[in-house]
C-alpha cells in the first residue's frame, strides 16, 4: 500500500492493539504529552475486556507475584510487575468510582460491568489526547531511516516508536490474531513456540467414558505428573464435559500440560492417608458408594466405584484393598489427547521471546524503538486476574517508556 508523502501522519507512538495493555499503554504515553495513534482492526476498542470474568473483568489479583507467570524465562515479569502493582490499578479503578468485589483466591471483580474497565481505559487515554482508530485493516507495516511506517485503511501513519499489543491467536471469533509473531519475526526477534493456555483439555479412548459424567464438578487437586509441570498444583473446581476436562483447577494446569503427560487429580483432597481405613474401623456396616457420597456428587461416586471395582460395605473390603482404593482417588490419572485448542483458550503461552525485550522498558534490545507488551509477550499468568496485571504493569513500563 502506498500514500503521499503529504498524507502520512507524524506521531511520537503508534501502539498496534486495542486491548488492556494496548488502551493502557496508549494512555501511559498520551499523559505524558507523546503523540499516540493507537490502531485495532477490530470494530471497537477492549472486545476481550468485556468478555472477561463473565462479563464483569477480573481486572487484577491481589496475590500477583512474578512466580504466578510462565515464561522460558521466568525472571522477566519481575520488574515491570514490582513497578506497577494491583494496589496501583486497584487505585485508579477506585478514582473511577468503579465498585469492586473480592470472590476466590484474590480475585477482583467489578460489581457492574467490564464496561466501566473499558469506558474508564478510553477516559484515560482522552486524557492523553490518544488517537483512538478501530475497524480498519492494517496494512504494510515497516521501518526506515529511524521511523516505523503503518498503514491502516486508506492511511499512512509514522512513528519512532511502535508498541506491539496484538495479544496472542486465542479466541479467534473475537478477532484475535498471530500478528505479533509475523511482526517480530519481521523485525529480527524470536518467537517461542505459542500454544493454548487456560484451556479445556480432551480426553479419547477408555477415558471417554467420564463423559457420562458432563456437567459434573468437583473440587480437586491437579498436578501434572513429571518434571515439566514442576511443583505446580492447583485446587480447585474441575468440571467433566462431553469433551473431557474443564473448570478452573483444569484451566490452570492445562498451561503446564503438553502432549503425552498425565494430569493427576486428588479427589476429596482433605482426606489425609489412612482415611477410607478408618472409616471402616469406625463404620464397617456402610457402603463405600456412601462414604463417597458425603463428600462427592452421586454420578461421580458411581463411576469411580465400577473403576475402583470395588461395590459394598467397607468392612467387607480388605485393607489392602481399601489403601489401593485411597492411592488412586488421590492420584487418578487422566492423560488427555490433546485441548480444545485456541478457540476456547483463555489466553496464549510462548510468544515473542523475552530474552530480545528490556525487562525494564519492553523494548526490544536490537530493534530501538520497538516495544512488545501483554500477551503478545513470552509471559502467562495464572487463571483469575493475573493476565491483566501483566496487561497494566508491562503496559505501565513501555508507555513511560517510549
Amino acid at each position: 500500500m502506498t500514500a503521499s508523502t503529504a498524507g502520512i501522519v507524524p506521531y511520537d507512538v503508534i501502539v498496534l492493539g486495542a486491548g488492556a495493555a494496548g488502551l493502557f499503554c496508549a494512555a501511559t504515553a498520551g499523559q505524558r504529552g507523546k503523540r499516540v495513534l493507537l490502531l485495532d482492526h477490530a470494530d471497537q476498542p477492549g472486545k476481550k475486556i468485556l468478555i472477561s470474568g463473565g462479563g464483569r473483568c477480573n481486572f487484577t489479583n491481589v496475590h500477583t507475584a512474578p512466580d504466578r507467570y510462565l515464561s522460558s524465562n521466568p525472571h522477566f515479569a519481575k520488574s515491570a510487575l514490582s513497578r506497577y502493582t494491583a494496589a496501583d490499578f486497584i487505585a485508579l479503578v477506585d478514582a473511577y468510582g468503579i465498585a469492586w468485589h473480592e470472590k476466590t483466591l484474590g480475585q477482583l471483580f467489578c460489581d457492574g460491568s467490564a464496561r466501566q474497565i473499558v469506558a474508564m481505559l478510553l477516559e484515560e487515554c482522552a486524557k492523553g489526547g490518544v488517537a483512538v482508530n478501530c475497524g480498519d485493516a492494517l496494512g504494510e507495516i515497516d521501518h526506515a531511516d529511524g521511523l516505523y511506517r503503518v498503514a491502516f485503511g486508506e492511511r499512512m501513519a509514522t512513528a519512532p516508536a511502535l508498541v506491539i499489543a496484538t495479544g496472542g491467536p486465542s479466541i479467534p471469533k473475537m478477532g484475535a490474531t498471530g500478528i505479533a509473531y509475523d511482526l517480530a519475526r519481521k523485525f529480527g526477534l524470536k518467537v517461542v513456540q505459542p500454544r493454548p493456555a487456560l484451556v479445556p483439555l480432551t480426553l479419547s479412548g477408555d477415558e471417554a467414558l467420564f463423559r457420562e459424567l458432563s456437567g459434573v464438578s468437583t473440587e480437586v487437586v491437579a498436578r501434572i505428573d513429571g518434571k515439566a509441570g514442576g511443583k505446580a498444583a492447583f485446587r480447585e473446581a474441575a468440571l467433566f464435559t462431553h469433551r473431557g476436562l474443564s473448570g478452573p483447577a483444569i484451566l490452570q494446569i492445562s498451561s503446564y500440560w503438553q502432549r503425552g503427560q498425565t494430569v493427576t487429580t486428588q479427589f476429596l483432597p482433605d482426606r489425609g492417608e489412612g482415611w477410607l481405613r478408618d472409616a471402616k474401623r469406625d463404620r464397617p456396616r456402610t457402603a463405600l458408594r456412601k462414604v463417597l457420597g458425603e463428600g462427592l456428587p452421586e454420578r461421580l461416586v458411581d463411576v469411580l466405584c465400577e473403576r475402583l471395582g470395588l461395590n459394598g460395605e467397607l468392612g467387607a473390603m480388605s485393607d489392602k484393598a481399601l489403601a489401593a482404593a485411597e492411592a488412586k482417588l488421590a492420584r487418578w490419572p487422566f492423560v488427555p489427547d490433546g485441548s480444545e485448542g485456541f478457540a476456547k483458550a483463555e489466553v496464549t503461552a510462548g510468544g515473542i521471546d523475552t530474552g530480545g525485550i528490556s525487562s525494564k522498558t519492553m523494548e526490544a534490545r536490537k530493534v530501538p524503538g520497538l516495544y512488545v507488551i501483554g500477551e503478545a509477550a513470552d509471559v502467562t499468568g495464572w487463571l483469575g486476574g493475573y493476565n491483566f496485571q501483566w496487561a497494566w504493569a508491562s503496559a505501565r513500563a513501555a508507555g513511560l517508556a517510549v
